[in-house]
Parts: C-alpha cells; structure tokens; sequence
C-alpha cells in the first residue's frame, strides 16, 4: 500500500499558524520516534543555555532518525514539540525556527507545542516527538 496523507482543517475550527488540526493517513505502516533531544552523538546537550542552539540539533537529530526508516519531514504525520518555558515569546520562537527549518513540513500535520516545566537531561530546553507515515 503506499502512503497518503491528507490534511484537514474543518471549518468550525479556528485558524492554524502552519499546521492542520486533522491529519488522516492511509499507509502500510508508520514510524513512532522517541523524544528527540538537543543531544550529540556522545549522548551531551549541545547548546547550553541556547533555545536555537538546541533546536538546531533536535532538527538534525530528528532528520536523522527519519532517514533512517526511509521517511522526511513530509512523511510526519503528528508532532508534538516541548519547550522548557512558560513565556509566550519563547513558544513562538521555537514554532517559528523550527517552522523554518529543514523539519518545517514535519509541522504541517497535526501539532501541539508545549511548555513544560522540566525535560530529561539537566539543562535540556526543547524536544520533538514525531510520528511519520511509510509505504
């Protein structure tokens, strides 16, 4: 079976900056990756300090384990971002880098971005969830 996705905006929901509220996909199977982290391949947090530092390495990470299982950022199906900040500003910072980065069509599925409080590596600021669709 080979992959299609389709994307949806129902009309009695509000505007998206990017993203779809539904995505519905027809494929033979899907890839569910782990938590992306701001992490070297030594396993340190790169970027200390340094949302777009960290994100930059999630982005490279994330591309990584995509290609991995054949798939690219227009293979996403459902993401979730986490950012460590309850600043507003600091959301729209790392939706708009990460929007315009070589992950930005991985963003136009299904999204959430959330800010939490703590992630898991001490110093750690942000981290992608993704979830993408094969043939």
């Amino acid at each position: 079976m080979s992959r299609k996705i389709t994307r949806i905006n129902p009309d009695h929901l509000h505007p998206t900056p990017g993203y779809h509220h539904v995505s519905v996909v027809e494929a033979g199977r899907t890839a569910h990756l782990a938590g992306q982290c701001p992490l070297a391949p030594d396993g340190s947090v790169v970027g200390a300090g340094s949302l777009d530092a960290q994100i930059d390495q999630v982005v490279a990470n994330c591309l990584a384990a995509l290609a991995a299982v054949g798939a690219g950022p227009q293979d996403v199906v459902r993401s979730v971002v986490y950012v460590c900040t309850d600043e507003q500003a600091d959301l729209g910072a790392a939706w708009a880098r990460l929007t315009a980065s070589a992950l930005g069509p991985a963003f136009t599925t299904a999204s959430t971005l959330l800010g939490v409080t703590r992630l898991g590596f001490a110093g750690q600021l942000v981290e992608v969830d993704l979830t993408a669709a094969l043939d």
